[in-house]
């Protein structure tokens, strides 16, 4: 483990030249990782496992068949390392818990009653065990309950893991009976191809995420672009021009500049008049939004956010109003001309963005 300075503050984190991949190997050597899900995270996170020499399974119900002819596109074989969930988990020694949120909860009495004292139950986020109240996911005293989050989409996870550079993750043991737990749940971090591995708990992992996606990784990236793109629509601009102003510098150039050195060099190497006028509105952006993220951690602190996650998406007929709520985003203007921009796009990029996805399964958070 190493000791590195975030911002003033030390923290240790786990790097792969201190717990190498021979050393994950070994912690695991006597293991049946079985994967539960092969939806979001299921597939990179199983496939990466798998050609780093693990020894890995997939539980998927067969209910879900998009999923299922998935796994076995990718070369998983029906009776011999793809099962039904529960025949999975009783040949699993560490139960990697990959279904949303909402499956955990319905999966979850088939799941319990196939661990075995000494096993390992596997998550990639804290939610079920935060909210275990609502949720009533509630492990046995005589397994370990580790988590492994990447801090990044199931496509992301496995492009990166395709690339070498591997994918941040934070990893917490929520209980340790076999003392074994954390050796466990690194191992896991290291095989599923994580960059580098910093602590946290189930709770903070829950919070943050969960704050995380609502606000600006997702929600509010997007809601600003809508309202940044709506003015300038209103003010004569053409799709074109918004999109470009809005989206497509973004995401095409500056937020590249931001991963490379981060934001003030950013600033730092655009004109004076973009440096000046970031500098300026930035405090006012960040005062009017504020508030809107005060709201947002009391929900979820106080599991409010939890509690519709689990209401309205175990309703029945959520997956048609889902693809409906995002069909209109899809349809809306505005990601329609960005269809069109990026259909302008020069070739050599898109053979590019081709190749490094090539092969990749799984959907985006």
């Amino acid at each position: 483990m190493a000791t590195i300075n975030f911002g003033g503050t030390k923290e240790t984190v786990v790097k792969r030249k201190e717990f190498s991949l021979t050393k994950a190997r070994k912690v695991l050597k006597n293991e049946v990782i079985a994967v539960i899900g092969y939806g979001v995270q299921g597939p990179a996170q199983a496939l990466n496992m798998k050609e780093n020499g693990l020894n890995v399974i997939i539980g998927q119900s067969k209910a879900f068949k998009r999923d299922w002819n998935r796994a076995v596109k990718d070369g998983w074989v029906p009776g011999k390392t793809l099962f039904d969930i529960e025949e999975a988990c009783t040949k699993g020694t560490i139960i990697q818990m990959l279904v949303t949120d909402a499956a955990q909860r319905v999966i979850w009495p088939t799941i319990k009653k196939c661990l075995n004292p000494g096993d390992a139950l596997y998550f990639s986020h804290g939610f079920s065990i935060t909210y275990q109240k609502q949720t009533k996911v509630v492990p046995p005293a005589d397994v370990d309950v580790i988590m492994v989050a990447p801090k990044g989409s199931g496509t992301s996870v496995r492009r990166n893991f395709l690339s070498g550079a591997g994918i941040n993750s934070s990893y917490a043991v929520y209980q340790d009976y076999t003392g074994r737990a954390e050796e466990r749940c690194i191992a896991i971090g290291i095989g599923i191809g994580s960059g580098y591995l910093f602590p946290t708990t189930f709770e903070n992992e829950t919070n943050s995420d969960l704050v995380g996606e609502r606000g600006i990784l997702m929600g509010a990236l997007a809601g600003v672009m809508e309202a940044q793109y709506d003015i300038l629509r209103k003010n004569g601009h053409s799709p074109s021009e918004a999109f470009n102003e809005t989206v497509e510098e973004l995401t095409q150039s500056l937020i590249r500049l931001v991963d490379e050195n981060g934001m003030d060099w950013m600033y730092s190497n655009c004109s004076a008049t973009a440096q000046r006028g970031a500098l300026d509105w930035k405090p006012k952006f960040k005062k009017a939004v504020a508030p809107v993220f005060k709201e947002l951690y009391n929900r979820v602190k106080t599991g409010k956010e939890a509690a519709r996650v689990i209401t309205i998406c175990g309703r029945k007929n959520y997956q048609a109003a889902l693809a409906d709520e995002l069909a209109t985003i899809h349809n809306s203007e505005m990601w329609q001309a960005g269809a069109a921009v990026r259909s302008l796009r020069p070739k050599e990029q898109a053979h590019v963005i081709d190749k490094n996805t090539k092969g990749i399964s799984g959907r985006k958070a």
